[in-house]
């Protein structure tokens, strides 16, 4: 159900050109031609109301929830439903949201329906180096994009995030002054403080912020070198976690004795 390849997207389907739709949901899915001023509807309806069939039986989920709209080269997103539509990233898309463009790859998003209830669509369009298809099962697995971290850096991020990195739901950053407390147990006493702690969190929110190509932001727009805002904070640790930058073993280090 969550590979990203677009032969799995379209069952049995023949190489599809550069630009094809192949969108799924749990119960259908379908490949779509680019044509020009070509639409494709999803929701809870059927045909002909809907091309692709989503959440029957929730009547949170609108008929005809949303449309995707071939051209200028792109698919074109829009919500149509009464009900949010999720994005990645934490995006949201109201009914009064103007449409966004699909990138060649994989897009899932999710349409809210009853209760706690969130119902997936998977959206591929094809790109360009994948026309002639061919399985490529033995090819080497590409590995996330990992953010270089010195080692003072990566103990004082596992201390910060160590409740992203145990996978909990929510998590938050520990305080600098939680963290001081903290690293004054695994450094010894004196060696980390909270105005020490700002300027290293600081140092590497820069740095990756330089780089351009880090998942959320990690910088305030007006004001790069000041005291780390929390949130941003949280999109720091976010995207560390997320890439694996930082992983589970790295809270390993919080149990012995480190060189401060």
């Amino acid at each position: 159900m969550h590979s990203h390849r677009p032969e799995t997207l379209a069952r049995g389907a023949e190489p599809a050109r550069p630009g094809t739709l192949h969108a799924r949901s749990v119960i259908a899915d379908i490949s779509v031609p680019p044509v020009p001023g070509r639409v494709v509807r999803f929701g809870r309806g059927g045909r002909p109301d809907v091309d692709l069939s989503v959440a029957e039986g929730d009547l949170r989920v609108s008929r005809r929830h949303g449309e995707l709209t071939y051209r200028e080269g792109k698919w074109w997103l829009r919500n149509t439903g009464q009900q949010l539509v999720r994005l990645p990233r934490g995006r949201m898309m109201h009914s009064s949201s103007g449409p966004i463009p699909l990138e060649t790859g994989y897009t899932p998003l999710f349409v809210r329906g009853s209760g706690y209830r969130e119902h997936l669509v998977e959206l591929y369009v094809t790109d360009h180096d994948e026309r002639g298809g061919g399985a490529r099962q033995e090819d080497a697995t590409l590995p996330p994009k990992r953010w270089p971290l010195d080692d003072e850096e990566r103990l004082l991020l596992v201390v910060l995030g160590q409740h992203y990195l145990l996978y909990e739901e929510c998590p938050r950053p520990l305080s600098y002054r939680q963290a001081a407390l903290e690293l004054d147990y695994v450094c010894g006493e004196g060696v980390w403080g909270e105005r020490r702690i700002e300027r290293k969190v600081g140092a590497v929110r820069r740095r990756i912020e330089r780089g351009g190509d880090f998942p959320y932001s990690v910088l305030r727009e007006d004001d790069g070198a000041g005291p780390s805002d929390h949130n941003l904070l949280h999109n720091l640790l976010r995207g560390l976690v997320e890439s694996t930058t930082l992983v589970p073993p790295d809270l390993e280090l919080l149990d012995g004795d480190v060189d401060g």
